[in-house]
């Protein structure tokens, strides 16, 4: 038993998948499945079966997976291995689940970056889900962008940068013309945004605190569009300053703060604890940091 099938029955335990384990290790998928195929040999059992959710483990292999990680473990300090990560020559797709606000906001910038500093590498975007969280333990995800306060407890987080709101409105707007007032906050017709990370329970509560009814003609779940929308119509939408910012350079809107202080919240990064000291992981994270440090 060698260090590298170790490693194999472990990411493969962790990804529940042959393919990913071996993007992770930077082996090709057929050694993977070679190295299985060694193992089901040596322990008389198949360890790891095909299901709808992926490679899932036996009840064997359940019992193997503490002392092959310690025993890992153990090698890997005798041996003073260490896992590399050469960006400039690898070949990995990283995963990466976001807001509608983070892939609008941040994803050209990364994927220029990434172009420069690694341009053999993938990036997929999956949709932030109720599955985020178990995605980002299996190894699945490598990391979550957004504004997701249910990612805040019991993962890693970063905070990229803060933001509070601003009301946008066609450029030639009727009634609306420099500034936002609480009157006309009130009267006109509102577009409201429920799309996740755009922080809109935060926004409901205050304006409830405040006991501040908006007139809300229409409730998008998404944000691709809005600028169009507004761009063509009266509505008033009172979104997130970078979204706000980001809508005046692709449509004819502009941005007016609100009539009344409104909070602010915090985009971040979050990973899981297990690939908290992971060099590919760290590596990503250091890019999407310093793309908010320029």
């Amino acid at each position: 038993m060698d260090t590298k099938l170790l490693a194999i029955f472990d990411e493969v335990y962790k990804t529940r998948s042959v393919s990913r384990a071996g993007e992770h290790l930077g082996l090709p998928q057929t050694s993977v499945s070679l190295a299985l195929g060694r193992l089901r040999k040596q322990f008389g059992d198949p360890l790891f079966v095909r299901t709808a959710e992926g490679m899932l483990p036996t009840p064997h292999a359940e019992t193997l997976i503490q002392p092959f990680r310690q025993a890992l473990a153990i090698l890997r300090t005798a041996t003073q291995q260490q896992v590399v990560f050469d960006p400039p020559r690898s070949e990995r797709t990283f995963r990466i689940s976001m807001t509608d606000i983070s892939h609008l906001q941040f994803l050209p910038g990364l994927m220029n970056r990434l172009h420069a500093l690694a341009p053999g590498i993938r990036v997929e975007v999956m949709r932030i889900s109720t599955d985020t969280p178990k995605q980002l333990e299996s190894g699945e995800a490598d990391l979550a962008v957004g504004f997701m306060p249910e990612l805040e407890a019991g993962f890693y987080q970063q905070r990229l940068f803060y933001q509070g709101f601003a009301c946008v409105v066609r450029q030639d707007h009727p009634r609306v013309d420099r500034r936002m007032t609480v009157s006309l906050f009130k009267r006109e017709k509102h577009v409201a945004i429920t799309a996740a990370g755009t922080g809109h329970d935060l926004l409901e509560r205050e304006l409830e605190r405040r006991r501040v009814t908006r007139n809300v003609a229409l409730s998008l779940p998404t944000l691709p569009g809005l600028g169009n929308l507004l761009a063509n119509t009266d509505l008033v939408a009172t979104v997130p300053e970078r979204v706000a910012q980001m809508l005046m350079g692709i449509a004819n809107v502009k941005a007016l703060a609100p009539p009344f202080p409104l909070p602010t919240f915090s985009i971040k990064q979050h990973w899981h604890e297990r690939y908290h000291q992971d060099p590919a992981n760290r590596w990503l994270r250091s890019v999407i940091a310093d793309l908010f440090l320029d």
